[in-house]
């Protein structure tokens, strides 16, 4: 006697199977608006690295970027207490960080809404830009050094200026050494101030800037290095500082002073500012933008993805219920439709809780096109394509699923107007003509209505008390199975003419 052994291998206990399976769902699911989610984050993501990275709160970021990886790991092992508590911390933080960083923020969307002139306006300024500017600016400040003449330059970048200037006299001058030595002569009204350039144009000379807060870093330094750390901190602009005690040079931008050891050293640091200044070759476009600052384009691209992973795919899928309206569209104005009473459906979504968080659900309508429609009584089914939902939900039921309605034709006829009165009129007084304008009016009647009489009369008028010819506005009112045309309920001028008779006249 033999036997057939049959081995059934159960793989989805292997670790390997699940992780296939788990990367087959994550294909399935992935959509193409979770990939502009990711990219939209991650952009986001990489201007807030750039940004600490350009400040001096990178301790601050690296705090928060710990306990941000503390509370996505809070999620994922589904730990409920540290979730909410870092939540709300989260929320907290938000504020704080609009008060600490409110210039900083301001300064980012100051750079936002400027954007676009600002380009276009350095693209202009790096054509017009003269190589001698750099030659005029270095013999300059290498004679303010060797002759121990204070001084303070800013040359302008993209960033705006006049918000953070007080005083300051406007020259417009093309710029010379002549001229710079003019305005820093210590007979010179303003050489204690600050002179603006912009390209080969002395914009403003005698300009007091905002002092730097952290004034605990210059002890060693005078008030024009506290100045142009000041100004540096809130805007891209180069400042060059020649020390009247010293007759050192240093150079001052985004927030960090450096001390040159001379002139030559000054003309490759107003060339690299420059050339940061100026917009990219477009030859080179793609290496330069995957050049530079690489290691925060990856890693904001790697933080999106996580944080898509975590918040934003859903592994599990759930189902609701909600009441949704019916509604008919592309009714011709020559039908009449008997509704149904169910114009309430109950449809059933699945989807992840995600989608779920997003959805809502009195924006959907059960949308029924009548353009088509049959005279009679007709079942029409009810389907998803009828209504408008996110796509990452499905719909799993609806119920009812299917309406009946009946529809007929209406056809056009004119009908005369009978005018309706109550009462009795004063003694003496008799009713001699009543005239209606229009006589008839145009209304849409079925065909089973067109061989009978169709009456239309208005609201009853009260003569009681009348004892003149009166003229009045009055409304219609007419069988529910006819219709005005338009859809409105037009009114009738109707005109009452009364006269006296006498008392032998009435006997």
């Amino acid at each position: 006697m033999s036997y057939a052994i049959t081995t059934v291998w159960k793989l989805e206990g292997y670790p390997f199977f699940g992780m296939t399976e788990s990367v087959f769902q994550f294909i399935q699911s992935f959509r193409i608006q979770d990939f502009f989610d990711i990219i939209i984050i991650s952009s986001l993501i990489y201007v807030v690295l750039i940004w600490f990275k350009k400040t001096a709160s990178r301790f601050v970021f690296v705090g928060i970027s710990l306990m941000g990886v503390v509370y996505i790991l809070a999620r994922i092992f589904n730990l409920y207490l540290t979730s909410m508590v870092l939540q709300g911390f989260f929320a907290i933080l938000l504020i704080a960080l609009v008060v600490i960083f409110q210039e900083d923020i301001r300064r980012f969307f100051e750079r936002l809404a400027t954007w676009r002139s600002r380009r276009m306006n350095t693209k202009r300024n790096n054509r017009e830009f003269h190589p001698n500017t750099i030659a005029i600016l270095t013999e300059t400040v290498a004679d303010f050094a060797a002759r121990r003449t204070g001084a303070l330059i800013v040359l302008s970048g993209r960033d705006p200026l006049e918000r953070h200037l007080r005083g300051g006299h406007p020259l417009e001058g093309i710029l010379s050494k002549p001229l710079l030595e003019s305005i820093f002569d210590k007979h010179s009204l303003g050489h204690d101030g600050a002179v603006i350039i912009k390209n080969e144009q002395v914009l403003k000379f005698g300009c007091h800037l905002p002092l730097s807060l952290k004034s605990d870093k210059f002890e060693d330094h005078g008030l024009r290095h506290t100045a142009a750390m000041g100004l540096s901190e809130r805007s891209d602009a180069l400042c060059i500082v020649v020390s009247e005690e010293r007759g050192t040079i240093s150079v001052v931008r985004d927030g960090d002073i450096r001390r040159l050891k001379n002139a030559a050293e000054l003309t490759s640091v107003i060339e690299k500012f420059y050339e940061e200044d100026s917009p990219a070759d477009v030859s080179r476009f793609p290496s330069y933008w995957v050049q530079k600052n690489s290691l925060e384009k990856a890693v904001a691209i790697l933080l999106a993805l996580g944080l898509w992973f975590v918040f934003g795919f859903q592994k599990e899928f759930i189902q609701r219920d909600f009441l949704i309206p019916i509604e008919y569209r592309n009714i011709s104005q020559e039908w009449e439709i008997e509704e149904t009473r169910d114009k309430i459906a109950t449809v059933t979504f699945s989807g992840p809780t995600q989608a779920f968080n997003l959805f809502d659900p009195s924006t959907v309508k059960i949308s029924i096109d009548l353009s088509s429609i049959n005279e009679g009584k007709q079942e029409i089914l009810l389907t998803p394509s009828m209504m408008r939902f996110p796509s990452n939900l499905s719909v799993v039921r609806m119920q009812p699923d299917r309406i009946t309605i009946s529809a007929y034709r209406l056809f056009p006829i004119d009908v005369p107007v009978h005018v309706k009165t109550t009462g009795k009129l004063p003694d003496d007084f008799a009713l001699r003509s009543v005239i209606s304008v229009p006589e008839k009016i145009p209304v849409l009647a079925p065909g089973k209505m067109l061989n009978g009489k169709v009456v239309i009369s208005t609201e009853p008028i009260d003569i009681s008390s009348l004892t003149a010819t009166q003229t009045l506005d009055v409304k219609i009112t007419y069988p529910p199975e006819i219709r005005c045309r338009n859809r409105t309920v037009p009114l009738v001028r109707v005109t009452l003419q009364v006269e006296r008779v006498s008392a032998e006249a009435s006997e």
